[in-house]
């Protein structure tokens, strides 16, 4: 296709045109004046259209034979999916729709909405509430110590666009001097209205099995109960208790009693899935570091898709990422382990 044709197309998104137009040769500067959006969010697009493109290349994941395709597709329908580890699994761009809530404190309310107009994004400022809404909202959060203490929620975002959204809306949280501190979390919220009960339960199955892996990487105020508004899904049990609890639940109410009894303030919150249809992570401790919530957010969404058909072993570390994650979000954890490690 040329670039005209790809320009005329419909039915597609943006994201799908400027990859297109990538793959002709093109700059993201001339991309991002043909496509009339922002540098910024060329330069996020091709990132991750290379970084994908170079996934895929290093992968090479092995073609599965007939006779597997037909088994699968048996065990599907009967409902017994036979799961396996580590393995034929190939990260993307996010697919699912998902929304974030950044903690935070310092800015005037009035100060930080006109900011986050500023940037391009329609906010507004309202009571407390858990009403999903088409915009931005800032609402209060007495769980947050300091000066004007507030809680940032997204609108439902999907896939790019959504991400540059996110990093918008922490331009205009650190223009306007936003802080946070060990009060503060970060919840991002994984679409999940399509789960099915099995793919339900390898989400908080994995979860619990890479959650130690996963407190290697928060702060030391964020790993297994030292917070009450994330404690951990083993909930004071062995692991096998806990796992055989998940897996003894047939519905998605046995499921949420199973990993969160009757609170929603556990690292991952399913009570969310009956208000919202969403799978709620809470675990990841306040930020308005762009890349780090864009990579939380990256995450989560592998984690989810990867649950699809895999289960994580019990036993794993924080290398075993690269397996499920890209490349650049397994180093990164790395990294993080490291620098938190040396404090």
């Amino acid at each position: 296709m040329t670039a005209a044709q790809i320009l005329a197309t419909t039915g597609t998104t943006k994201t799908w045109k400027m990859q297109q137009l990538f793959a002709l040769g093109l700059t993201r500067r001339e991309v991002a004046t043909m496509m009339n959006v922002g540098y910024g969010f060329a330069q996020n697009v091709y990132a991750a259209w290379v970084n994908t493109t170079a996934t895929e290349a290093v992968a090479r994941p092995r073609r599965a034979t007939r006779a597997t395709v037909e088994t699968i597709c048996a065990q599907v329908n009967a409902r017994t999916v036979n799961i396996t580890t580590w393995a034929d699994f190939t990260p993307t761009t996010p697919t699912r729709r998902f929304g974030v809530e950044i903690e935070a404190y310092g800015p005037a309310r009035a100060t930080l909405l006109a900011e986050l107009e500023a940037q391009g994004l329609e906010a507004r400022g309202e009571d407390y509430n858990h009403t999903t809404r088409p915009h931005w909202k800032i609402v209060s959060d007495g769980s947050v110590r300091g000066t004007n203490p507030f809680e940032l929620v997204s609108p439902v975002l999907a896939g790019l666009e959504g991400l540059e959204q996110v990093r918008n809306a922490c331009r205009a949280l650190n223009t306007t001097n936003a802080q946070v501190n060990n009060s503060c979390g970060l919840h991002v919220h994984i679409d999940a209205r399509d789960l099915s009960i099995e793919h339900l339960r390898r989400v908080c199955l994995n979860y619990l099995r890479l959650e130690r892996t996963i407190d290697q990487v928060m702060p030391a105020e964020r790993r297994a109960n030292a917070n009450s508004y994330c404690m951990s899904i083993q909930r004071g049990r062995t692991l096998a208790a806990a796992e055989a609890a998940i897996n003894a639940a047939t519905t998605a109410q046995e499921l949420a009693r199973a990993i969160n009894g009757n609170s929603r303030y556990y690292k991952v919150n399913l009570q969310s899935f009956f208000r919202h249809g969403t799978i709620e992570f809470r675990q990841h401790s306040g930020s308005t570091n762009a890349d780090k919530i864009v990579f939380w957010v990256r995450f989560l969404n592998n984690l989810v898709e990867y649950s699809r058909h895999h289960e994580a072993p019990a036993a794993n570390s924080i290398s075993d990422f690269v397996t499920f994650n890209q490349r650049d979000i397994a180093t990164y954890y790395q990294r993080r382990r490291t620098a938190l490690l040396a404090r």
